[in-house]
């Protein structure tokens, strides 16, 4: 009864549009005050505080900033230019480009968001220039933005692995086959869309423009093997591989001599507010996290799914469902705390690799960013584009089922994230 006033209480601020950190820090404290009075209020502050100062949280402000640092330091558009030389002569290539820049530029931020707001601003407006329509636009940098919580680094893996007490960086080395996957399928899927329609061929293939953006860009691509490379070779964590792309980025945007001391306190300003944001509903979930422990409310979900079936994949297809649902209404880390607390006993009853239920969950999480009345990366892509955001959904379907079909892949297929996971660490 009391987890249901909690829930009841927490859906009765979001309604009146109270933060969902806010929200949800209340929710857990009035849950606490009507079971044992005000003799726990004590140890909210030190409860809170504990859950945030987790070493593994401290990748998110790094990573943020890194690639807040790109956008303003000339990176994402010699990116650009590479990948328009690359596959602009075929047809519809805006839209490839798109997808492969966004693919490039998720190895160094870690946020969709961040990803549609810097490719968005840049890449849109040339669609719309060479005639392709807003919705299209909109749809395919929002569809290619959400490879960014996919392929490492990403953000709400960060926040999984704290919560769900597993390797950050075995989750980031089980996205690497989905992410490629899901953006090589995203081109495809732009190739067919650009043929049916007849978009525009952007440039006709010139091997010495190839050469010439792969010099000018060729900098830029240290940084994915300075992250990556890092941290996949067991040099460093997750947590100083995202210093390392700090300073990565800065040293790269000194010699391209585009990054100034104004530009570097803006990025500084972005990633602080974006941080705040996360650490807040971090902490806020300990509350939560707290109450629904000594409730046991985990452990009942636990029993009365597992008393409808023993079978761990007809499970996780009822958990599929319901992130895609909880999709609709949460945003990816409010998602992930609100139910990841919640199911993980019954993922370990089952025998299901925390590992490759996060991707499931990270997958699940990039389908909810496109999909309305949230979708929060789709309405940062129509903001840009000008357009309506379900008016770009029509459109938007045609990419999101490329993520449904890695998601169904990677559920009843573990061996597709979790190969490289094998390789490496078991």
């Amino acid at each position: 009864m009391l987890v249901l006033t909690m829930f009841i209480v927490l859906m009765i601020l979001l309604v009146i549009n109270v933060p969902i950190a806010v929200g949800l820090a209340v929710s857990a404290i009035v849950a606490m005050l009507l079971k044992s009075g005000f003799d726990n209020l004590v140890n909210i502050p030190l409860a809170m505080y504990n859950g945030a100062k987790s070493f593994p949280l401290i990748a998110i402000p790094l990573f943020i900033l890194a690639g807040a640092i790109m956008n303003s330091s000339g990176i994402s558009q010699r990116l650009i230019a590479f990948a328009s030389a690359l596959v602009g002569f075929i047809r519809g290539g805006l839209g490839m480009i798109t997808i492969a820049t966004s693919m490039f530029f998720a190895e160094i931020s870690g946020s969709a968001v961040a990803d549609a707001s810097a490719l968005g601003s840049i890449l849109i407006p040339a669609m719309k220039r060479k005639k392709y329509s807003a919705e299209f636009a909109a749809s395919v940098v929002s569809s290619s933005s959400s490879l960014a919580i996919i392929i490492p680094p990403s953000i709400p893996m960060i926040i999984y692995a704290v919560i769900a007490g597993c390797s950050v960086e075995q989750l980031f080395v089980a996205g690497v086959v989905p992410g490629v996957l899901g953006g090589f399928l995203m081109m495809l899927t732009s190739y067919i869309y650009a043929r049916r329609k007849k978009l525009p061929i952007e440039e006709a293939f010139n091997i010495k423009n190839l050469k010439r953006t792969a010099k000018a860009a060729s900098i830029s691509f240290l940084l994915p093997v300075i992250i990556l490379g890092g941290i996949f070779g067991g040099f460093v964590t997750a947590t100083e591989g995202a210093g390392l792309a700090v300073v990565a980025a800065i040293a790269i945007g000194a010699y391209y001599r585009e990054f100034s001391f104004k530009q570097f306190f803006d990025s500084t300003i972005e990633g602080g507010m974006q941080t705040a944001t996360v650490m807040l509903l971090v902490a806020a979930s300990i509350l939560l996290g707290e109450f629904l422990t000594l409730e046991q409310f985990p452990q009942k979900v636990a029993s009365s799914l597992t008393a409808f079936s023993q079978n761990k994949y007809v499970i996780l297809a009822i958990l599929n469902v319901f992130f895609f649902i909880i999709g609709f209404f949460l945003h990816s880390s409010a998602a992930i705390i609100l139910v990841v607390p919640v199911v993980m006993p019954l993922v370990h009853a089952l025998g299901i690799d925390p590992v490759h239920f996060g991707i499931i969950v990270t997958l699940n999480l990039a389908i909810g960013q496109q999909t309305p009345p949230v979708a929060s990366v789709l309405a940062v892509a129509c903001s840009i584009a000008k357009t309506d955001m379900w008016q770009a959904s029509k459109i938007n379907v045609i990419f999101v089922a490329c993520l449904v079909f890695v998601l169904v892949l990677s559920t009843y297929l573990p061996i597709v994230p979790m190969s490289l996971v094998n390789f490496f660490y078991r």
